[in-house]
């Protein structure tokens, strides 16, 4: 029997052997590189990463999208460098925790995307890419990017007459009625039903103003002045909604139940909203445009080579 000892031993290191070479071979299949751009690998697995990504929106992209995307974020990423301009990983995070829209933290963002099967380096190298990109061509072509005025108002005749090209200031007084941290939600109650009875009765600033600062625990803050260009269409809705003289609906914050007193309302020379909005337009088609023509020289000088 001692002389099967050796025998069973080696099997045992042959099949362990084998398993090793079996995971490497599936390691090195996930690790494939698809293309090589400018010297840096894009592997198999960067590029099912990435689609995995688009179909979490909805967005059903080719293979060959997909790899020409991942290409140009390459490209894009090299030639910030060559200019000096580069993101640090704090940068990105701070980017990617954003996602979330504020109702997720950085961490949340990340579980929701694993949890998808996707790896979260692969929305920061996008992060990253697109950035660097914005920062690199509004940085170069500064100039070119500019919008002269008269083109605005060019493209803004046929609707000379609409609501939109009337810009407004609206002159506002917050009034915030506190609620200490850590409050319980009856507090809140509380406070937002002084602030509908200090609504129904207040008649206009002057002596609305002087009631409020009679409330309890009510802070008035300084006059502040918002043109009408700089608010979203459901910010204009709402403000145009309230008369002048009288106090928008109560709405909870973090710090209390706040309202602003609408003490004023004024036609401005300000960028309207739709002139606004038109220059926003117009801005974005030229960087596109821009951006296009760059990154063409930049994949017509790279060294790209497909595997």
């Amino acid at each position: 029997m001692n002389h099967m000892v050796p025998l069973v031993a080696a099997c045992r290191r042959l099949v362990a052997a084998a398993i090793v070479v079996a995971a490497a071979s599936v390691a090195a299949s996930a690790q494939n590189v698809v293309v090589i751009v400018n010297g840096e690998p894009v592997t198999a697995i960067d590029v099912e990463q990435r689609i995995k990504f688009a179909q979490m929106s909805g967005h059903k992209p080719t293979r060959e999208e997909v790899i020409n995307e991942l290409i140009d974020e390459k490209l894009k990423v090299r030639e910030g460098k060559r200019f000096g301009i580069e993101l640090t990983d704090a940068e990105v995070d701070s980017m990617f925790a954003r996602i979330g829209g504020g109702r997720a933290t950085a961490d949340q963002v990340a579980q929701n995307l694993l949890k998808s099967g996707v790896n979260p380096s692969t929305v920061k190298s996008r992060i990253r890419a697109d950035n660097v990109w914005s920062h690199l061509v509004r940085g170069r072509y500064k100039e070119s990017l500019q919008v002269p005025e008269k083109e605005v108002e060019l493209a803004l005749e046929s609707n000379a007459a609409a609501e939109d090209n009337i810009s407004f200031d609206y002159v506002m007084r917050p009034i915030l009625l506190l609620v200490p941290p850590g409050a319980q939600p009856g507090v809140f109650d509380v406070r937002r039903k002084e602030a509908e009875a200090l609504r129904a009765r207040f008649k206009n600033c002057e002596e609305g103003i002087s009631a409020a600062r009679a409330l309890r625990d009510t802070a008035i803050r300084d006059q502040v002045v918002r043109s009408s260009g700089d608010l979203s269409p459901d910010l204009r809705k709402l403000l145009d909604a309230v008369p002048v003289g009288q106090l928008t609906a109560p709405e909870v914050t973090r710090h209390g139940v706040e309202m602003y007193a609408i003490c004023g309302k004024r036609e401005s020379k300000a960028d309207t909203p739709m002139k606004r909005k038109k220059r926003e337009q117009i801005a974005s088609e030229r960087f596109e445009k821009q951006s296009k023509a760059y990154l063409a020289r930049l994949r017509k000088e790279a060294l790209i080579e497909r595997k």
